[in-house]
């Protein structure tokens, strides 16, 4: 199960997680390409298209910018579950660009505000 805590929540527990993995997320293959050609080659842990993982908000947001570039496609930007997100993730990421990527589930949908793992 992924999370600091491996609770499934994506908690930073403040200063432990200087990468402020706050973003619980799906990655996507294409996704998994942008990292890698970033340095960060995720697949190397065991990672590929469809698993959880709770991203640094950095490289969730350069994926969404590199998206909204044209550099990659929709499917370049991780899903995000907006309830195991933590809330620490919004001081760099704006709620609706997350919104835009949520995934639907069990009591979400794409509007939901979930307050992330903060709250669990």
């Amino acid at each position: 199960m992924t999370g600091y805590f491996r609770d499934g929540y994506c908690r930073t527990d403040g200063n432990r997680d200087p990468g402020n993995h706050a973003v619980a997320s799906i990655v996507t293959d294409e996704f998994l390409d942008f990292s890698a050609s970033r340095g960060n080659d995720l697949r190397t842990i065991g990672l590929k298209g469809g698993c959880r993982w709770c991203l640094c908000t950095a490289r969730w947001l350069e994926a969404y910018q590199a998206h909204r570039s044209g550099k990659v496609s929709n499917w370049g930007v991780p899903r995000v579950d907006l309830d195991a997100t933590e809330d620490s993730a919004l001081a760099m990421v704006d709620m609706n660009a997350f919104r835009q990527f949520a995934v639907q589930g069990p009591g979400q949908s794409q509007n939901s505000g979930g307050s992330g793992s903060t709250g669990a």
